[in-house]
């Protein structure tokens, strides 16, 4: 049990100003702001904008050389070249996945986000290492951040003997979720590697979350096929496609009726909004009732030097992407990096309504648009305490 004390005189989505009691973790108790002098257990909100705390909903920590000297992207042309250029670099690597992972999670938290996804490499090479290093760290911060795990067999699951016994043994671990990727371009066997993936989620009762990376009509096409397992095995609201490019390669002729069905059966798509490649039509799939959210991806590893953790700067790029920029569309790239990730994840207690566990950003703006566009130093609290400022994590576990 912990003192009630109030959040005075913030502004909850760039709403009026109010009050809120935190008691326990919780969000308790609102009242308009009161003009009355603060106790010394308030917390002077100072008319800051008021949010959730960010949702990273893909990123792969346990592949960041964050912290590491600098290192020049070396790796060939084709998505394949990146794969094998990535595990040679990694071998090189002396740093454990504890410290350079370590280090990024804070950076992470830092910056706001309290709610991540992290996509962990699995194969023959060094088997369940990755995974039991990532719980490890998950244990080490679990009272600051809620990490969901996605098992991901990037150099082929069918293709790749042995890599299915370790999926299963992953699962028996306690992942959270079956991972997949592009069943024609890595697997050459999409009915092979979803009958795999979604009959091992169902059989655990985990989610599903697949990288699509292959494009135009063949892409389209694996994300109908990845609509009918949903459906027949069950997976309603608890599958994501990560990246899929081919939604915006295609006209929307094309893919509106898909887009429909993934509204209808709550398929989500987490997006990176890169830079170099196609990106599925934001708003026209917001407008068919689709939920898609953000992720970082890779941050500063054998793929790209860039990435920073920044979901607000993630939701910037969506909104520079896309020509956001009337308040209410950016008000749309800000949800996209918050309520739409957490609606992904399935993070039933999230959000600033009363009950709710008291996890939220206080920025010196006035709107979400501003937050978006000026990106601004932000406080963290988690379950009512602070915990970052100024851009760094006030107790460091490295």
């Amino acid at each position: 049990m912990t003192q009630p004390r109030w959040l005075r005189n913030v502004r909850p989505y760039d709403s009026s100003a109010e009050d809120l009691l935190l008691e326990n973790g919780l969000f308790k108790q609102r009242r308009p702001a009161s003009t009355a002098a603060l106790a010394p257990t308030d917390i002077d909100g100072q008319n800051q904008l008021l949010t959730p705390a960010l949702v990273e909903s893909h990123v792969h920590l346990d592949k960041t050389l964050w912290g590491q000297p600098w290192r020049p992207n070396s790796a060939g042309p084709t998505l394949k070249d990146y794969i094998s250029n990535e595990r040679r670099v990694l071998r090189e690597v002396d740093a454990p996945i504890a410290q350079r992972a370590g280090a990024l999670l804070e950076n992470c938290i830092a910056r706001g986000s309290l709610t991540l996804r992290c996509h962990v490499d699995i194969d023959p090479d060094f088997g369940l290492r990755h995974v039991e290093a990532m719980q490890q760290l998950r244990e080490r911060y679990r009272d600051l951040i809620d990490l969901q795990l996605v098992v991901f067999p990037q150099t082929g699951l069918i293709s790749r003997p042995g890599t299915a016994g370790l999926m299963r043994e992953a699962m028996a671990l306690g992942v959270e979720n079956v991972g997949g990727l592009d069943p024609c371009g890595i697997d050459n066997d999409p009915i092979a590697q979803l009958d795999f993936v979604f009959k091992l989620a169902s059989e655990f009762g985990r989610g599903v979350d697949i990288h699509l990376h292959d494009k135009g009509e063949l892409g389209l096409w694996q994300i109908a096929l990845i609509a009918d397992y949903t459906e027949r095995f069950g997976r309603q609201g608890r599958v994501m496609i990560s990246h899929a490019y081919c939604l915006g390669m295609l006209p929307w002729s094309q893919v509106k009726s898909v887009a429909e069905r993934l509204s209808t059966l709550g398929i989500s798509l987490m997006s990176s909004a890169p830079a170099d490649c196609a990106v599925p039509p934001f708003l026209a799939l917001r407008e068919a009732g689709v939920n898609v959210c953000l992720g970082s991806d890779g941050i500063r590893d054998a793929w790209s030097p860039m990435g920073n953790g920044d979901m607000l700067e993630r939701a910037m790029l969506l909104a520079f992407r896309f020509d956001l920029n009337k308040d209410e569309e950016l008000a749309a790239a800000f949800a996209a990096a918050t309520m739409n990730g957490a609606r992904a994840l399935g993070c039933e207690g999230y959000g600033l309504e009363i009950g709710r566990p008291a996890d939220f950003l206080l920025m010196p703006v006035q709107t979400l648009g501003e937050a978006v566009v000026s990106r601004p130093v932000r406080q963290v609290y988690r379950g009512g305490e602070l915990i970052a400022s100024g851009g760094r994590l006030l107790e460091s576990r490295l």
